[in-house]
């Protein structure tokens, strides 16, 4: 749902540091970069960027296939909404999940739709699916049925007549599509004297008006998707809004990632950085050489990218002044896609399956693990990461094999899954044949993330005038006045602490 203030729901509870109590309960690291670069994750969470751990896939995880998109149901409808075939599943509903092993484990419902072409890239959003498909551009698909036994077809790319209903942006060869949040949100809502005097809301930033599609021809294509947050079925049109190739910097682009209005593109020449603070006239803000560079995770002042030489790292602490962190390579023979959780990196390794990167200092991963099921995980080309119920799981696109379902924690196979970030004890729990090869995955719902990278708002807080830092606010905690970081160290003598 989203606020009256147009800002996501999922309400943030604004609290002071803990910074007076007579017992100290925070230390240095917990609010600045540490002297030893191993909070890069604790920063994410602490500025409320969020850690990609807590997501929420949910009932359907949202898959994009070479013909095909498809929601395929991971959980039971009943609460709680045990994700089938885990330890809850095991002890909450015995007797289906017996049902399931007696299955061999394979997930029994599911309900596609004919793409346009190959969906290699989508994000689901409240009741749309947004899908890059190739030739066939980037489609929006009504996807509100999709539990619906009254409906005969769960998933529609009109929910009525065409001529009163068009979401489809035709373009060369679409690669990939993203939001700014994939929270449900209102821009338009947030406008006049109740927000800004009466309420005193913040304004959202222009770049939550938009999807952004990268087109391996055309460049950036921004549409603005507002009508379909605005509960007005009447006026369901996307236009394009703007179509930028930045003198050809963003030749063969395949994937984006945005952080704030800053969007990650790779393409042929590796990372392209482009500033959209005014989303009509993009600046072409950096570009970071990287052979083969095909798609991107950020997690605060890193991005993370998987390109011909498996694992590298990008420094994007000052986005124009971005740069490569030679000392920060995992070597993986085809690294697809990668997706960051608090500290660790899972990448769709292609026939390696699910590669495990430790990266709680970025600038040093370490390849922490490759899963591979016994073999059975051989063609990964995508990865999500989700938590349901106190335990995690991936979701990995496997090609040829369809969807498999990865439960990373348990109470029996790690005692410290309460953890901030515990080690993953990878088991392969379900698994769903789909009607064709499985390329990409929808990231679940984010929800601890209430602020951007740049500082725009995304969900509402719950006290009148509370807000998040903002950009400037944010770098007085780890950056000099030069745009150098500056660190911090722990006291290890409580004596050294002054009550």
């Amino acid at each position: 749902p989203i606020s009256a203030a147009g800002f996501s729901s999922q309400a943030f509870n604004p609290h002071y540091p803990h910074t007076v109590r007579a017992t100290e309960t925070k230390q240095c690291s917990d609010c600045h970069v540490a002297q030893a670069n191993d909070n890069n994750a604790i920063m994410a969470q602490l500025l409320l960027h969020g850690t990609n751990f807590v997501n929420f896939v949910g009932f359907n995880a949202w898959v994009g296939e070479e013909r095909h998109v498809e929601g395929v149901q991971v959980t039971e409808w009943e609460e709680p909404q045990a994700v089938i075939g885990s330890y809850l599943h095991r002890y909450a509903y015995p007797d289906w999940y017996a049902a399931h092993e007696k299955r061999g484990r394979e997930l029994a419902e599911a309900h596609e739709h004919a793409s346009g072409g190959a969906a290699a890239c989508l994000q689901r959003r409240g009741e749309y699916l947004y899908v890059a498909e190739g030739r066939g551009g980037m489609r929006v698909y009504d996807v509100a049925s999709i539990a619906n036994k009254g409906v005969s077809q769960r998933i529609v790319t009109a929910p009525f007549s065409p001529l009163g209903h068009d979401t489809h942006i035709a373009s060369r060869n679409a690669t990939c599509v993203a939001l700014p949040t994939n929270q449900p949100i209102n821009p338009r809502k947030n406008q006049g004297e109740l927000m800004r005097v009466t309420n005193q809301e913040q304004p959202f930033h222009a770049i939550y008006n938009f999807a952004l599609i990268t087109d391996a021809e055309e460049g950036l294509i921004l549409v603005d998707v507002n009508s379909l947050q605005d509960g007005e079925p009447r006026n369901n049109f996307l236009r394009r809004a703007l179509t930028w190739n930045g003198g050809g910097a963003l030749k063969g682009a395949r994937h984006v990632t945005v952080g704030g209005y800053y969007a990650y593109i790779a393409t042929d020449a590796g990372i392209v950085v482009v500033n959209l603070d005014n989303p009509l006239k993009p600046k072409l803000a950096a570009v970071v050489p990287i052979e083969g560079a095909r798609a991107t995770a950020l997690q605060f002042r890193y991005l993370f990218v998987v390109g011909a030489g498996g694992l590298s790292v990008v420094d994007v602490t000052i986005p124009e002044q971005a740069r490569r962190v030679e000392s920060a390579q995992v070597p993986l023979a085809d690294a697809r896609r990668v997706s960051v959780s608090r500290t660790y990196a899972y990448v769709a390794a292609g026939r390696d399956g699910l590669a495990i990167v430790d990266v709680e200092n970025p600038e040093q991963p370490r390849l922490y693990a490759k899963f591979t099921a016994g073999g059975k995980l051989n063609d990964a080309h995508d990865v999500a990461i989700g938590s349901t119920n106190a335990s995690l799981f991936a979701y990995v696109a496997d090609g040829r094999n369809g969807l498999k379902v990865i439960q990373l924690t348990a109470p029996d196979t790690q005692p410290k899954f309460y953890g901030f970030s515990p080690e993953p004890r990878p088991q392969l729990i379900a698994w769903k044949t789909t009607r064709s090869p499985a390329l990409a995955l929808s990231r679940g719902l984010e929800r601890d993330r209430a602020v951007d990278e740049t500082g725009g708002q995304i969900a509402v807080f719950g006290r009148i005038g509370s807000r998040p830092l903002n950009l400037q606010e944010q770098r007085k905690l780890y950056l000099k006045p030069d745009g150098t970081p500056w660190t911090v160290r722990n006291l290890r003598d409580p004596a050294q602490f002054k009550p």
